[in-house]
């Protein structure tokens, strides 16, 4: 190959090369455009629309945006759309709170969908207007607390761990050793009380009968249907239930456009996690901490 032609196979490598680039940056920008779809800026009034999905838990990007919600005057309302199986304590706690506020500002609806229970009922209850279809898993009123242990398995294998400690409760239940009583009973208050708090904030915002408080006080969850009897939301139906009630009852214009304001998953690898269905699988399980899911 003499020179003339090894430059034009030189070349024609380079032309080859940035080809690849420029399809491969491409295919990013068309994936994270996917992934990650911006909403167009608009000056007009409208009705904004926050996604709820997946497990809950502290989200402080999601919290900005629900103060952004609140704090937009071009926004007449909100529509809470939940697909929850719960969450953390902690993560649904400061989610309601963050609901509350924008309804201090402006009317928030629920749209309830697959599955709004445990923490994604506590979202719900945060709105003013609670509707769900008829096959829609809601309800799991409650709190729980795990802690594996392999105690047994470990002394078959003649496996023993030495624990160091400052008090008897510290680090206990341990996945090491015995389960103690007293570390049951001190767990139990905790769960009690959190779950006092959460069962006290469905009775505030919903107006129900000493029946209906005693059905979910057992932690079941309900259909829409059966959730609609005993006055754990208001409607069935979906987004055109919602429009309509808030054009009646809080003389919103039928005819504004619903701007979505984004998903509360943040990451890339969250959001690829989820096309799979790990997204769903709640963390906190895997530390000591409380958290309330649906089971």
């Amino acid at each position: 190959m003499d020179m003339i032609e090894e430059y034009e196979e030189r070349k024609r490598l380079r032309r080859s090369r940035f080809r690849w680039r420029v399809i491969a940056i491409l295919a990013v920008l068309a994936v994270v455009a996917i992934l990650f779809p911006k909403t167009k800026p608009t000056t007009g009034e409208h009705i904004a629309r926050y996604t709820i999905d997946g497990v809950i838990s502290d989200d402080p990007a999601r919290d900005k945006t629900l103060k952004k919600i609140a704090e937009n005057e071009t926004v007449k309302a909100l529509l809470l759309s939940i697909d929850s199986p719960g969450g953390t304590v902690v993560g649904s706690e400061i989610l309601y709170e963050s609901i509350r506020k924008v309804s201090e500002k402006k009317p928030v609806v629920a749209i309830m969908r697959n599955v709004a229970a445990s923490g994604g009922y506590m979202a719900a209850i945060a709105a003013d207007h609670i509707i769900a279809r008829g096959n829609t898993i809601t309800g799991s009123v409650g709190v729980i607390a795990q802690a594996p242990n392999a105690h047994g398995l470990l002394d078959r294998l003649g496996v023993s761990v030495l624990e160091i400690k400052s008090g008897s409760l510290k680090a206990q239940p341990s996945p090491f050793q015995p389960v103690e009583q007293i570390a049951v009973n001190a767990k139990q208050k905790m769960v009690a009380e959190s779950f006092d708090w959460f069962l006290d904030l469905v009775k505030e915002r919903r107006i129900l009968t000493p029946t209906a408080i005693q059905q979910i006080e057992s932690g079941g969850v309900f259909t829409g249907r059966q959730a609609k009897d005993i006055a754990l939301i208001d409607e069935l139906g979906g987004e055109d239930a919602a429009i309509s009630w808030l054009e009646i009852q809080r003389e919103i214009a039928e005819d504004l456009k619903v701007i979505d304001y984004g998903v509360n998953k943040t990451g890339l690898l969250a959001k690829l996690l989820d096309l799979t269905g790990f997204a769903r699988v709640d963390r906190s399980i895997l530390s000591p901490g409380l958290y309330a899911i649906y089971r």
